[in-house]
């Protein structure tokens, strides 16, 4: 199910949307952290898009070891892949109750807890989105190491 897609590797097709739609989750959970006013009218976008991205994780491992059953063991790249889920689980909850308090409260979570999911998130965020760089990274040095040479 998850190897090809019309000849091409799924993996290779999914990973492009979760490439956008992480680091685009993580942003966007920064912005409504940083700025309250926005949960209310991007909120309910942003956690959609969050639940997509996570979502979309599973689908990326899965596709990925499909191809590493055609293309060989991908080394760290594989490990790292089965760790970003545990990233967006949470990011998309913190996103998903900020919405959900400011739809409830007029935007705002109170005092010292409100400070605190909104530090939460913005270190969780830009955790996400390291390890959606490094996860990357580490593809694409699988994939493309020693098969093109700088010139």
């Amino acid at each position: 199910m998850f190897d090809l897609v019309n000849g091409l590797p799924v993996h290779v097709l999914v990973i492009h949307a979760v490439v956008v739609l992480v680091p685009l989750s993580a942003l966007g959970a920064v912005a409504i952290a940083l700025k309250s006013s926005w949960r209310r009218t991007y909120g309910p976008l942003l956690t959609g898009i969050a639940l997509v991205a996570t979502v979309l994780c599973p689908v990326a491992t899965s596709s990925g070891e499909a191809l590493q059953e055609r293309v060989g063991d991908p080394g760290q790249h594989a490990e790292l892949g089965e760790l970003l889920i545990w990233f967006m689980i949470p990011l998309t909850l913190l996103i998903a109750a900020m919405t959900w308090y400011a739809r409830r409260d007029s935007g705002r979570l109170s005092g010292g807890l409100g400070t605190a999911v909104a530090a939460l998130t913005v270190v969780l965020a830009v955790a996400t989105i390291g390890m959606v760089v490094w996860i990357g990274d580490t593809g694409a040095q699988a994939a493309w190491s020693g098969r093109i040479q700088a010139g």
